[in-house]
């Protein structure tokens, strides 16, 4: 069939044809901004999930729905070597620059940009990757003690403050939050709170992967009372076959049900899977209906699809040592492992071994479900491993 018109779109944060099973999930985030806007109480979102499940692609739909109601925006990817106060600078800059062309809130969206000036010079020496331009002089004593719990706090305060005064809000989209530094969410959870006990219209809703809510568990211990934590995880199989058919019965073609059972199957239900099975087979099937057989010849390329892509740019990052722990693991299947029977794999005390498990839970490979316990972050990463690294040469 015509590669040009193939519907799928596999690949980071693209929205994918036919967002399936999670009108749930997409209804909450709205009321959520709506009382934000309308000043009623309501928890920020922190959306937790495993990779490929659609976290990134969920934030833009839901930050395309702020800016259709009016609330401004503010949206960031946390990489792992930038400070927080640099990664929302720019954006609240934005903001309260759209916010201050309009007369009501002109002032006070002045005062926050001034309330900025003073947040960044206080804590340029702290945060050196802090860049921002701006043309107003600090307003001294707003933001400025260069101690970042307090200053964000008072800097939120003072952008509430000017969204209020004009009807609406302000919404902060953060994606891979799990890489933002403890220290520096404490930060922005007291700041949140400080806002939600004033009824100030800022919220935040972001996405990371599982070990997110633990962290900001131990970034302030009362953080499970401010945010919900909505699980995303592969799609049922109803939502995950209307994500196959669906774009290609707008196209005019069918599946036949055995080859999308099997699709279902293969994929696990995972969105980014369905999105890369549902390229490859549209690509081999030469018409519709797409049989068995399609789906079986798509197969082989769809996973080398997945090994070069998907998988092969998180393998890279990792070190030999970080390498042979994770194929330990993929030696005893998806898990999650208990840390003891890793170690054993390897023929290693788990003293020895916590340093590369620590390593890569910061890289966001592995993450803790229980005490004790270890997973993979990335689903099917034990069966690419395996591939990858086969045999048994691997353990020396």
């Amino acid at each position: 069939m015509d590669p040009i018109q193939n519907p799928y779109s596999p690949g980071a944060g693209m929205p994918p044809p036919e967002l399936a099973g999670r009108e749930q999930l997409l209804a909450k985030a709205a009321i959520t901004l709506e009382r934000m806007r309308v000043r009623r109480p309501s928890k920020s979102v922190l959306l937790i999930g495993l990779r490929g499940v659609g976290k990134t692609v969920l934030l833009l739909k839901m930050s395309e729905y702020a800016r259709s109601r009016g609330i401004l925006v503010v949206e960031v990817e946390a990489p792992e070597s930038r400070s927080l106060p640099a990664m929302l600078a720019p954006g609240l800059r934005l903001a309260m620059i759209r916010l201050a062309r309009e007369s009501r809130g002109r002032e006070l969206a002045r005062r926050a940009l001034r309330g900025l000036a003073g947040f960044v010079g206080a804590l340029k020496v702290k945060y050196q990757d802090i860049e921002v331009g701006l043309d107003l002089d600090p307003e001294p004593g707003l933001a400025d003690n260069g101690d970042l719990e307090l200053d964000l706090q008072a800097l939120l305060e003072s952008v509430g403050e000017a969204c209020a005064s004009v009807g609406t809000g302000l919404a902060m989209f953060i994606d891979e939050l799990q890489y933002v530094p403890e220290d520096d969410l404490a930060a922005l959870i007291v700041a949140l709170h400080r806002s939600a006990q004033r009824q100030l219209p800022v919220t935040l809703v972001g996405a990371g992967l599982p070990q997110l809510r633990g962290r900001m568990g131990r970034a302030k211990s009362y953080a499970e009372r401010l945010f919900d934590f909505p699980e995303v995880g592969p799609l049922p199989p109803k939502a995950a076959a209307l994500a196959i058919t669906k774009p290609a019965a707008d196209l005019g073609v069918e599946y036949r049900e055995e080859a999308l059972d099997i699709i279902v199957r293969e994929s696990e239900g995972y969105p980014y899977f369905l999105q890369e099975w549902g390229k490859h087979v549209w690509d081999v099937a030469a018409r519709s209906p797409i049989t068995r057989r399609d789906v079986r010849a798509a197969s082989e390329s769809a996973v080398a699809a997945l090994d070069e892509s998907f998988f092969m740019v998180r393998f890279d990052r990792l070190t030999p040592s970080e390498r042979r722990y994770l194929r330990a693991m993929a030696e005893m299947g998806p898990g999650p492992h208990r840390s003891g029977d890793i170690a054993a794999v390897l023929d290693r005390s788990v003293t020895s071994l916590g340093p590369v498990r620590a390593k890569l839970v910061f890289k966001g490979m592995v993450w803790s479900p229980g005490h004790g316990d270890t997973a993979f972050t990335v689903p099917r990463f034990d069966q690419f491993m395996r591939r990858i690294m086969p045999g048994i040469g691997w353990k020396s």
